[in-house]
Formats: structure tokens, sequence, C-alpha cells
């Protein structure tokens, strides 16, 4: 397969072991990128907390300040005045008991949920559809608010989720392939002081224990956690 090849080809291209400075990974995944498509550029790292203790979960929002690059699909739970605003602010699906009727007929057309406080309870019954796709709306991530039209706007503009896996992982995408090579910095350094910022007090030994990032095609390269102060934009 020719995507097999490129990988394969871009392997060859540096060593997969050595610890990079931000800068310099950022810079060799742009480089390894040679879809023919708009590679998503992924951040992964290892958290040292145990997700399994309520006090060591990793999750909230984050605004990169470049933006994703990604067109976000949004439902909102919403009625009267917060579903037309939030329809006004450019949400993809928006409604009640309908939409909530909807998704549980298998509807799944969007990639986040936004929900009113009062409409949570009958969301709550969506537990089954949307919480294994971690889609459901949560107060942590300000997916559940009184003002759905604001958080539909910030998740449009470029404010991403993350959370860490039962494992102790963390997913997040900060950009396109195609950005300028400042904006992904930016975009990984604001990640990176957040993630820092929310470090659970109960955490110990190293917080950060690998960090590799990578395009949607690409390998993955990666990056010397000790040294994410050197990023230069």
């Amino acid at each position: 397969m020719a995507q097999g090849k490129k990988y394969k080809d871009a392997t060859n291209r540096y060593d997969r072991e050595h610890l990079h400075s931000p800068t310099e990974a950022i810079d060799l995944v742009k480089r390894l990128a040679s879809a023919k498509f708009d590679e998503s550029v992924d951040v992964s790292m290892v958290l040292g907390v145990d997700p399994r203790k309520a006090d060591q979960i990793v999750r909230g929002t984050v605004a990169l300040p470049a933006g994703t690059g990604k067109t976000v699909r949004i439902a909102v739970f919403a009625t009267g005045e917060a579903a037309t605003a939030a329809e006004e602010a450019g949400a993809d699906f928006v409604g009640g008991e309908e939409l909530v009727a909807e998704v549980e007929g298998g509807m799944l057309d969007f990639d986040l949920t936004i929900s009113t406080p009062e409409l949570m309870p009958q969301v709550g019954k969506l537990g089954r559809v949307l919480g294994p796709r971690g889609l459901m709306p949560n107060p942590k991530t300000g997916t559940v608010t009184p003002d759905p039209a604001k958080a539909v706007a910030e998740f449009k503009g470029g404010t991403v989720e993350y959370r860490t896996d039962r494992y102790g992982n963390v997913h997040v995408s900060v950009g396109k392939a195609s950005f300028e090579p400042e904006g992904l910095k930016q975009n990984f350094a604001t990640l990176m002081e957040e993630i820092n910022r929310v470090k659970p007090a109960s955490a110990k030994g190293r917080y950060v224990k690998k960090l590799t990032i990578s395009s949607t095609m690409g390998p993955g390269v990666k990056i010397d956690p000790t040294r994410l102060d050197e990023i230069e934009i």
C-alpha cells in the first residue's frame, strides 16, 4: 500500500528513539507529513496519575491561540432562547426532547455535545450512547452551561477538550500540518501549560512521563518532557 510505503520512508528519515525538544519535534512532524490531505497534528502523552482515583482524573478544556483548523460539529441540547442563541452561534444540531430521541435512535453526526443544566436529566438517559464515545456533556469541560451559545463559539473557535483515559493517556489535536510552525508551537505550549496547571496535588513522581507528537498518517516523534521550556516561538 502507498500509505504503508510513505510511513516506512518517513520512519527512515529520523531517529525514532531520540528525545527531541518541542521545536525540533514540531519541525520534524511538518516535514514528515506527506499525505495528500491536510493532516492533523496530534499530541499524545502518558501522565503519572491513577485515573481510578477521582482526585487524579485530569480533564478540562483549553483555548488554542492558533485554532485547530478543524470543523467541529456540535449538537446542543437546549430549548427556548438558549436554543435560538446556540443556532445563531453556529451549532449544527439544536433541540430538546426531539434531539434526545434522534440521538437515542442512532444519530451521531457530531463531534461534541453541549447541554443546558435543565436538559441534563433527559440527556443523562443517553449515557450508554454518548459515554463510551466521550461525548457526554460535563460541567468540568464547560459543556453543561446555561449559555450554550458562548460555548459553541469557543469550541468552534479553537477550544479543545482534554481528558485522561483509563490508562492515564491524553490525546489532543493541536492543529494541522499546513499551519505555520509558530502556530503549532503556540498551541503546543498552551496545551502543556494547561496540563501542568491542572496537575493533581495527589499525583506523585514524574507527571508527564512520555510525550509524542505526530501527524495523522505520520510516525510519532518523541519529545523530552524535561525540555518543555525550550520551545522557540
